[in-house]
């Protein structure tokens, strides 16, 4: 995939949602990190990095008042929001992208091990290998930064999130997966990505008059 596509993509939705744009930065650093550990070879690490890129790109189609509000979505807003996988292939498609694993990142990184995740409730192998070890990246980093509606991140949110991780091991996530980021975890192989590319030092803010654009940097 062209890396100036990417680029591009990034940017825009960035300017759509301000909680991805430190969010992106991470999420691909976790990504290639986690994919050193499987072992896997540079053309499939390369895809990896551009599907956790990419893997909000179907953020693009949903109302900025729901990505934004700072309260508990309705059922009503969730099942839009629950459409964001399947957007977001179907938008990488009409721009030409034909490199499945990124395909599959995108369209899959909200599947559960158990079957109970979204949007096609997928299960078990069922579900594509890069979305089984992207989903717990995007899950730690979810409990480790800034949303709407979570103005602040404590300090032991790191900690809460492996935790969190460990419990829904083999059940929301596949085991092997959660193992090898809690040993990158426990390594301390990750603590740099938390420190340089966390939410305050992106400038990512949630006034409600906040801008629609990227932070400034």
């Amino acid at each position: 995939m062209d890396p100036a596509l990417v680029q591009r993509l990034v940017t825009e939705i960035e300017q759509q949602d301000m909680s991805t744009a430190a969010h992106t930065w991470r999420v691909v650093l976790y990504a290639r990190a986690l994919a050193e550990r499987f072992d896997l070879p540079d053309h499939q690490m390369e895809l990896i990095t551009h599907g956790a890129a990419l893997h909000d790109i179907g953020k693009l189609d949903i109302p900025r008042k729901i990505l934004i509000k700072p309260a508990r979505l309705t059922a009503e807003e969730f099942e839009v929001i629950k459409q964001h996988p399947i957007t977001g292939q179907a938008r990488l498609v009409s721009l030409g992208v034909e490199e499945e694993l990124i395909l599959d990142l995108v369209r899959a990184h909200h599947e559960r091990w158990d079957g109970l995740g979204y949007p096609l409730g997928l299960k078990g192998e069922e579900i594509p290998l890069a979305a089984r070890v992207f989903s717990v990246i995007d899950t730690f980093d979810a409990l480790t930064s800034y949303r709407p509606y979570r103005h602040e991140v404590g300090e032991r949110a790191a900690d809460h999130a492996i935790e969190e991780l460990e419990r829904g091991r083999g059940t929301w996530y596949w085991a092997d997966a959660v193992d090898a980021f809690v040993q990158l975890y426990r390594g301390e192989s990750l603590g740099w990505i938390l420190h340089y590319y966390n939410d305050t030092a992106c400038g990512v803010s949630y006034r409600p008059d906040a801008p629609i654009g990227p932070p400034s940097t």
